[in-house]
């Protein structure tokens, strides 16, 4: 497979390709998930009064913990523990922090703050998944590298 040098010089045509990247996608989201809106959904229950961009990044940084966490529990079925923690800290951090940035931002600027409310919860999750889906599918097809499994 031929190393695509940017964006512009690649296939954006493979459903295959599309079909791999929004699976890959989507088990990053399901990890950057638990960690973000848990860490979230703390301060919001307890209200400790922490400023908004506090809670944010405190979320992002659970975010990517989480995500690492639940890459190396299914990669850890295919190689050992040791392996599969280091492919999974070197994952794509642009496609989670993206991924995290995108969610955060739709929170504060639908809610108004660092808030979990039922409405906004699948709009965080589609702007979670649709702002990486290009970077990975450009991954996946250019580089023949996942950010995920």
């Amino acid at each position: 497979m031929a190393v695509a040098a940017t964006f512009t010089d690649l296939d954006w045509a493979s459903r295959p390709t599309w079909v791999t990247a929004s699976k890959n996608t989507f088990w990053c989201l399901v990890g950057c998930s638990i960690g973000d809106m848990g860490t979230i959904a703390f301060f919001q229950v307890t209200g400790i009064p922490w400023p908004t961009l506090a809670i944010m990044t405190l979320a992002i940084i659970n975010g990517l913990l989480t995500s690492i966490a639940l890459e190396t529990v299914i990669l850890s079925r295919q190689m050992v523990l040791k392996e599969a923690f280091k492919t999974a800290c070197g994952m794509s951090l642009i496609s989670m922090i993206s991924m995290e940035a995108a969610m955060n931002t739709v929170d504060v600027l639908v809610t108004g703050g660092a808030r979990l409310t039922l409405w906004v919860l699948p709009i965080m999750w589609l702007a979670g998944f649709l702002t990486p889906l290009p970077y990975n599918y450009w991954r996946l097809k250019a580089l023949g590298k996942a950010c995920c499994h």
